[in-house]
């Protein structure tokens, strides 16, 4: 059997029902290989990034492995920005690359390149991967494959790569004789921390939850709304933990720079944080970690033991666990929370988000109230997909999700071009689910290409470009620190006209300019047919409320009156 038919059976016995990828020399076999294949769909993306892309939005709606594979030299380099996403994001995806012969490899020779296209990928992307290694003999395949989905899945998710190269590829072997690899024994989980976070949790007055990605990626949001509703604790979320909220009653947005005003304060005021699965960078933190959270005891759990060694607080309680493991252990063992009184608490929490809602007026040139509407269209059980910009932010603050929604974004990479092929594989991993993909005209663009797959597949996405004709999240940067000198974003920028460009694809378009026509965005989105709306924005936008360096995260700009500020400070 070849090796590339092997490959390609693999996967789909493990279930994977679509890999991602685009054509090239070096990847032809394992290509012809799928294509062979009727239980298997290759999805031809136009650009490898978009492909990496895909895998990740397809492997976080699956919450199982995604694949992409690209050619040697440029298309394994292509996806180091997808292979970067995956790994910050926790997601679990594996890549594969085709690399030139065996005895075309340069080896130990101090020149620089001998075959063609020749790059040593392993070498480049082993800082942002679990796991990466180059094939040399085609009877490890078997072992190679087990393991690189093991890895990937196993403890904090991430991406691994394999490195084919093309006399491997085409090897003949014998699958009968393949040996596997064994997974490690999971480690017993160590539930000594108990007596004590339960105590803490009991004890407190003004108890917070802080969610984060790892609490999706443990699967874990349905013992997270068990545990929230029968404590009665509010819950509050980083920019990637809002994925797992959807639904929870006594949720409160956002926190960190470009936070929720509201979520701000009830972490500020808070006697206990419990996090879990939070890296609590400096976006939640604020630049000055003192002044986070000053009277809150912390509780941090994270599977990850080298974010637990970076301490926020000196005497955090550490917790190396699986969130959900742990939500199960706190839930079920003799010492279970019971529900804590926070009626005063809620009632305080609530009051911050009466008085400070993520846009004032139902205003058209409020982008905020534009997601606010949108969101209120959207159903059930519709997948969203956020670029990285302003969009990202307003969306963040107030796209209200639903029970059962999901929404994906590029979390600690940060890539602009995300959302539109995160949305094409979330489309493959659940090809019922409508699916919404919010960019920005700057991210839009950057991989604008893949509308070609778009009407090529007919997928039925979304795509709403928020258009301001600026780079908004840059050009407010300017203004601040820079007096107002646009290079790049205003100046030497321009965003085209994207209802023609979806013309020039097929595909259908609206512009969106006032509030009538904004509200005819419900019906299209109830179609099953791809379409591109257009929203024009005022060029000078800005997300609000934005904390500046230096600040503590409640104190965000633009600055409250400072008898209102202390007013809301317990």
């Amino acid at each position: 059997m070849k090796l590339s038919d092997y490959l390609a059976a693999f996967l789909a016995e493990y279930g994977v029902t679509h890999i991602f990828g685009y054509p090239g020399g070096a990847v032809t076999h394992i290509l012809d290989s799928l294509c062979k294949r009727e239980d298997i769909g290759f999805v031809g993306t136009c650009h490898e990034q978009a492909a990496a892309f895909a895998a990740e939005g397809y492997a976080r709606i699956k919450n199982d492995i995604g694949v992409a594979f690209a050619t040697s030299g440029p298309g394994a380099t292509n996806l180091i920005t997808g292979i970067g996403s995956a790994f910050f994001d926790s997601v679990p995806c594996l890549y594969i690359t085709g690399q030139v012969n065996t005895y075309e490899y340069k080896g130990d020779l101090s020149v620089r390149q001998l075959g063609f296209q020749e790059t040593d990928i392993v070498s480049v992307v082993k800082p942002i991967t679990k796991y990466a290694v180059r094939i040399t003999e085609p009877d490890t395949i078997k072992y190679e494959l087990q393991k690189a989905i093991s890895v990937a899945k196993s403890k904090r998710p991430g991406p691994v790569l394999l490195d084919i190269p093309m006399d491997i590829q085409r090897a003949e072997i014998d699958p009968d004789r393949l040996s596997g690899y064994e997974e490690p024994e999971k480690e017993p989980a160590d539930c000594s921390w108990l007596p004590a976070a339960a105590e803490f949790i009991e004890n407190a007055v003004r108890p917070v939850i802080l969610v984060g990605g790892g609490v999706r990626a443990a699967k874990a949001s349905a013992l997270l709304e068990r545990f929230a509703k029968k404590t009665g604790i509010p819950v509050v979320s980083s920019l990637m933990g809002l994925d797992a909220c959807a639904g929870i009653e006594n949720s409160f947005g956002l926190i960190g720079a470009y936070g929720n005003r509201y979520g701000n304060f009830a972490l500020a005021n808070s006697d206990l944080i419990l996090s879990l699965g939070s890296r609590l960078d400096s976006r939640q933190t604020g630049t000055d970690v003192e002044s986070f959270a000053r009277r809150a005891r912390l509780i941090r759990v994270d599977i990850d033991e080298n974010e637990l060694k970076r301490r926020v607080k000196p005497d955090e309680l550490s917790i190396r666990m699986d969130a959900g493991d742990f939500l199960r252990a706190i839930s079920e063992a003799p010492e279970a929370v019971p529900r804590v009184k926070t009626d005063d608490w809620l009632k305080t929490v609530k009051g911050y988000r009466e008085k400070y809602p993520s846009f004032s007026a139902d205003d058209f040139k409020n982008p905020n109230y534009i997601v606010r509407e949108i969101s209120k269209m959207a159903g059930e059980d519709d997948i969203i997909c956020l670029d990285v910009g302003q969009n990202q932010m307003w969306a963040a603050q107030s796209f209200e999700l639903k029970r059962g929604q999901r929404l994906l974004t590029s979390g600690g990479m940060g890539a602009m071009g995300f959302s539109l092929p995160a949305a094409v594989g979330a489309h493959y991993a659940a090809p019922g689910r409508s699916v919404i993909a919010f960019s920005g005209d700057g991210g839009f663009q950057m991989n604008i290409q893949e509308l070609e797959l778009v009407k090529r597949n007919r997928i039925p996405i979304k795509m709403i470009v928020m258009n301001n004709r600026a780079l908004g999240m840059i050009r407010h940067f300017q203004e601040m620190y820079f007096e107002g000198r646009y290079g790049g974003t205003v100046t030497g920028y321009t965003a085209p006209d994207f209802c023609k460009i979806a013309g020039a694809y097929g595909i259908f378009s609206k512009s969106v300019e006032n509030p009538k026509e904004l509200s005819e965005i419900g019906e299209i989105i109830g179609e099953r047919a791809a379409a591109v709306i257009g929203v024009r924005l005022p060029q000078h936008t800005y997300v609000f409320p934005k904390l500046a360096v230096g600040r503590p995260i409640e104190d965000q700009e633009p600055l409250l009156d400072r008898a209102e500020f202390f007013e809301n400070m317990i």
